[in-house]
């Protein structure tokens, strides 16, 4: 077989392939559309003023880790227990900080150790102590104090540990929630026939936005570069993408900013783990997975309105080091699950979610590396067919457009998110540049994360350094 004939064959492959991906984009499209209808005509069938004033509200624990979150972490924990809902707590877990978190949490809330029954039913790193407050305005509050883990999943176990209620909220210690948060996210657990094991909702970027009293004040479009490709991206894949995998019970990723759970099923599969680089991912996956083994008829959902606001990276070194962890932590989940693959035991996870994450998610930054070698093959040695390519490549970047703008007008259509349209006009702008610059960063990212996995690299967190919140006078 000659060089040429494997060039000509392989473009043949990714022109086919390229008709599968937006084929599948149009199915996931007309999927989302239709789900997004469908909530807002329910939408008060089940009032949530209803569930905010019942008596037998289900109750919810709002779980967030933090370390060295000294900076923010009085104003977000005031935030989270605003929450407008009759019965939950907050409970926050420091990490093992090495700045003054632990210490602010005591002085600020009043806080002291207590005695407290607690049932290691997921292992952690051990649990230095328990404190509650002395003020009775902050008898929501619980602070779990524990040896730090070296990573977010041992700090969410050690909440889920200490929690009381069956549902408990996952969120992070930055991130500023609706009042309504709550009351939203419980929703589908009350409604729905089937049992709902975990639901989540669309996250916002709160860089440049304005905060007042823990809500948000005006919202606006980032003024960093990175923030205004991860606003367009988000965009993107909680309007667009997450509702249609609702609307087909396919979701295989609750964010990790924001997600409510059944905690005896968390329990059950043991918890996130500690060693994944996608523990969010990873652990979706072996609920879906336990499911489908006891033959339960489940249900995971998302709500298509704006519940939580969380500051993304602005530095480009640490927006590298997130995006390298996020496609490590994709290929760790895949290959420590592969059995799920194709498998008709695992019903609709096993034959279309799990491969539209392999062929759809995994495989997609190789192939396009791959592809553009074979083109500069051709183009350089065997005449390749340049009309013909302009006029797939135009259409391919047609297409990506149109999709990204569908998203940005549902969004403006539901949320009307910003102050004005001189930041929609912006947002759109950056639509059409987004795949010449920012595509190509976030490849380059995921080729790196998948070289770390195969070359089992140590893994680095890293810290995200953080502003903070802009807060209105």
């Amino acid at each position: 077989m000659t060089l040429e004939s494997i060039v000509k064959s392989s473009e043949l492959f990714f022109g086919w392939y390229s008709l599968f991906y937006i084929l599948v984009y149009i199915i996931l499209a007309v999927s989302s559309f239709l789900e997004i209808k469908k909530y807002y005509i329910n939408k008060y069938f089940l009032h949530k003023d209803v569930i905010i004033k019942s008596n037998n509200a289900l109750g919810v624990s709002i779980i967030a880790p933090a370390f060295n979150e000294g900076f923010t972490i009085i104003s977000n924990v005031k935030s989270l227990l605003s929450q407008e809902y009759p019965r939950f707590e907050v409970i926050i877990v420091n990490d093992g900080s090495t700045d003054d978190t632990l210490e602010k949490l005591i002085s600020e809330f009043s806080l002291v150790k207590v005695d407290f029954f607690y049932i290691e039913k997921i292992i952690t790193q051990p649990v230095k102590g328990h404190y509650r407050s002395t003020n009775p305005i902050y008898n929501k509050l619980l602070v779990v104090d524990k040896e730090n883990g070296k990573s977010k999943a041992d700090a969410s176990n050690a909440g889920i540990n200490s929690s009381k209620y069956s549902l408990f909220i996952c969120t992070d210690v930055d991130c500023i929630l609706r009042r309504d948060t709550t009351a939203m996210l419980v929703k589908p657990f009350i409604e729905s026939e089937k049992k709902v094991i975990a639901a989540g909702a669309a996250l916002r970027i709160s860089n440049s936005c304005t905060f007042k009293e823990g809500m948000l004040y005006e919202s606006h479009y980032p003024d960093n570069f990175f923030a205004r490709f991860q606003e367009l991206e988000y965009i993107r894949s909680f309007v667009f993408g997450r509702m249609a995998w609702s609307k087909l019970n396919g979701l295989l990723l609750v964010s990790g900013g924001l997600g409510i759970f059944d905690k005896d099923t968390v329990i059950e599969v043991g918890g996130y783990w500690h060693k994944s680089l996608g523990e969010d991912l990873e652990l979706v996956t072996r609920m879906r997975k336990l499911m489908h083994e006891k033959k339960i008829d489940f249900e995971i959902k998302y709500i298509p309105e704006s519940l939580c606001w969380t500051e993304v990276p602005s530095d480009g070194e640490v927006f590298l080091r997130q995006r390298v962890r996020w496609a490590r932590g994709l290929i760790q989940t895949l290959f420590l699950h592969r059995k799920l693959f194709f498998n008709p035991k695992y019903k609709n996870t096993g034959l279309i979610v799990f491969p539209y994450y392999v062929f759809c998610e995994f495989v997609v930054p190789i192939l396009e590396v791959v592809g553009l070698i074979f083109i500069f093959l051709d183009l350089f040695f065997f005449g390749i067919n340049i009309p013909f390519l302009v006029i797939i490549s135009v259409a391919v970047y047609c297409f990506y457009i149109l999709i990204t703008l569908i998203s940005i007008f549902l969004d403006q259509m539901i949320h009307k998110q910003y102050s004005n349209l001189k930041e929609v006009a912006k947002l759109i702008v950056m639509v059409f540049i987004e795949p010449f610059i920012y595509h190509p960063i976030n490849i380059y990212a995921s080729l790196k994360g998948y070289l770390h996995f195969f070359l089992q690299k140590e893994k680095k967190w890293g810290v995200m350094s953080r502003k903070g919140f802009k807060t209105a006078n």
